[in-house]
């Protein structure tokens, strides 16, 4: 890890669940951590879960970003403050498991977990390169994907709504980044993480009714997977990392 000690990193969704825990694995390891969510105090209170020495490496900036200009912005001014990017962790997801895709008036809901899963990783992306190929060239992407970016699952009573259409997008991008990073020739890597069922607040307890005897990943497991794939010597790329836990029936 000593590559990326006080380098910057930043984390989307980062007020709960997997964000949370990457965010504060990361500062852990050396890096200065930027947490972006709609909640920002709630990435503040993350300094209180670390070392002692690492609450001044975390950064907490509101972010929606389903909102093009807010990544923009908020990324000139993480460079501007801070420093140039050198990790992203995509993590921010939604999920509406509330209405189904046949059912009338579900346009809201599909669009907002489009424009988070998709939009919003590829705005995201975009930013974050664009800081990396102008300090050097080298850096980590990663794109936290699902089991269900890979196949859906039949759980009888239990609507995913347009969440793994997203998902099996995010497969196909991981593997875009990949061609166009190489043809840019650059040192960037990319990483898709899919993890099974995961403890976190998109795990309601509605979910558990719907799916008796669910076992579930904690978001640490995911944070701990991701920092393994950090350390990586420069010549190794973990392009797709599929993390279930034991006793899935999914």
């Amino acid at each position: 890890m000593e590559r990326w000690v006080n380098r910057v990193a930043v984390v989307t969704g980062a007020s709960s669940g997997i964000g949370a825990a990457v965010v504060k694995y990361l500062a852990n390891n050396g890096l200065v951590t930027v947490g972006l969510a709609r909640r920002k105090e709630r990435v503040e209170a993350l300094r209180d879960e670390v070392n002692a020495e690492a609450r001044k490496r975390i950064h907490a900036i509101q972010c929606d970003v389903q909102s093009e200009e807010q990544v923009i912005a908020v990324f000139k001014q993480i460079e501007k403050t801070i420093g140039p990017v050198a990790v992203l962790v995509n993590n921010a997801g939604a999920l509406r498991s509330t209405t189904t895709l046949l059912e009338e008036g579900n346009s809201q809901d599909v669009r907002d977990v489009v424009d988070t899963n998709i939009m919003g990783v590829v705005y995201c992306t975009r930013e974050a390169f664009r800081s990396m190929k102008a300090n050097g060239g080298d850096g980590h992407i990663f794109l936290i994907n699902s089991i269900v970016g890979h196949y859906v699952p039949i759980c009888p009573n239990t609507t995913y709504n347009i969440y793994p259409s997203t998902k099996h997008a995010i497969t196909a991008i991981t593997e875009i980044y990949r061609q166009e990073l190489l043809n840019q020739k650059t040192n960037i890597k990319i990483t898709s993480i899919s993890p099974g069922a995961t403890e976190t607040e998109m795990i309601t307890e509605s979910i558990h009714k719907m799916i008796p005897n669910l076992v579930c990943l904690k978001s640490e497991d995911i944070a701990d997977a991701l920092v393994y794939c950090l350390q990586t010597p420069p010549h190794v790329q973990i392009h797709e990392l599929i993390i279930k836990p034991m006793g899935e029936r999914l």
